[in-house]
């Protein structure tokens, strides 16, 4: 499988915070620097006066950690000279590693980072968007990739990292941040998402999300992942065109399992993408148009929706296929590419 990509993957704290944060310890290693000089200024000879003051020793630790080296102050004993060499050098070397990484991350990563972005973007139509990349979502994105979605235009938004290089070890594109956040999905091109799955293992967060995708978009589908009963109708009214409780089906099963044996491996198998059997949902093809639902010979339609209402199995003998039918038919799986 071919990996997928990763966008936007750096620290969480804001590009403010993490130069204060490295200037703070590069102030830090220069004060050990002076501190050290100071102590053995005894060792260190002043070209111009001969005597070596505060102010010299601050200006030779600047001149030393940059490695200007003026000569106008030198280290002449064995001690003064060692101290440079193994204590003074590796401060100086770690200072340049934290200048040269810091110029990287906070602008060469970014401007090449943003114009992989715009690339990607360009390419994103029609595409699913997997908010949340835990168990429930990870094993969604699995099943979408089984059913023949191509991984590179599957989005994950996840503020975990490590859930991130998982995405993109699956062949998905990682958006590493937050998917409350406007920027972020916007980032993710939710405007042209074919659909929208939120799966954060939070209602509310769920439901924070559902409303600011439904801003966003008003054509793509929004399927939610909620566990607490009661919060189904907030998701819903937020703007899930769907919403899943995984607590719920699974109470389902665990209930059915207890009288019978086989009845809830089936419903698992015909729920899986890798399963003998699937259920679809398509529209009447023109050769299925005027049968009943009993002689469709692609499968068992298990359901008819038609102009707003639903056609129950027990129809299938009645009920005329009409044109613009939704069927939802058992079948075989499609061969597999």
């Amino acid at each position: 499988m071919r990996k997928g990509r990763l966008l936007h993957v750096r620290s969480g704290l804001s590009a403010e915070k993490t130069l204060f944060v490295r200037v703070a310890i590069v102030a830090v290693l220069l004060m050990l620097v002076v501190a050290v000089f100071w102590f053995d200024r005894d060792g260190l000879k002043d070209q111009i006066d001969g005597t070596v003051t505060f102010p010299d020793i601050l200006y030779f630790a600047m001149i030393t950690v940059t490695t200007v080296g003026y000569g106008d102050i030198v280290p002449v004993s064995h001690t003064a000279r060692l101290i440079d060499a193994f204590a003074v050098t590796p401060i100086r070397i770690f200072i340049w590693f934290i200048f040269l990484g810091t110029a990287y991350e906070l602008v060469v990563q970014r401007i090449v980072e943003d114009f992989r972005l715009s690339r990607i973007q360009k390419q994103l139509n029609g595409h699913i968007v997997l908010c949340g990349f835990g168990h429930s979502g990870f094993i969604a994105a699995q099943e979408t990739l089984a059913k023949g979605h191509p991984g590179d235009r599957i989005v994950v938004i996840d503020e975990s990292e490590d859930r991130m290089h998982l995405a993109a070890e699956a062949g998905l594109i990682g958006l590493l941040g937050d998917a409350t956040s406007e920027e972020t999905l916007v980032k993710a091109c939710v405007g042209q998402a074919k659909a929208v799955i939120v799966s954060t293992g939070r209602d509310d967060t769920t439901i924070l999300v559902v409303l600011t995708v439904r801003h966003l978009s008003t054509a793509a589908k929004i399927v939610a992942s909620i566990k607490q009963e009661e919060n189904i109708k907030l998701a819903n009214l937020s703007g899930a065109n769907l919403v899943v409780s995984p607590p719920k089906i699974g109470g389902y099963l665990m209930a059915d399992a207890v009288e019978t044996r086989h009845a809830t491996p089936f419903l698992c198998d015909l729920m899986s993408a890798g399963g003998r059997m699937v259920l679809s949902e398509r529209r009447a093809e023109p050769g299925e148009i005027g049968r009943t639902m009993a002689e469709v010979p692609a499968g068992i339609v298990v359901q008819v929706h038609s102009h707003g209402r639903d056609i129950a199995f027990t129809e299938r003998d009645r009920y005329v296929i009409q044109p613009n039918d939704l069927l939802l038919i058992i079948c075989q799986p499609p061969p597999a590419r």
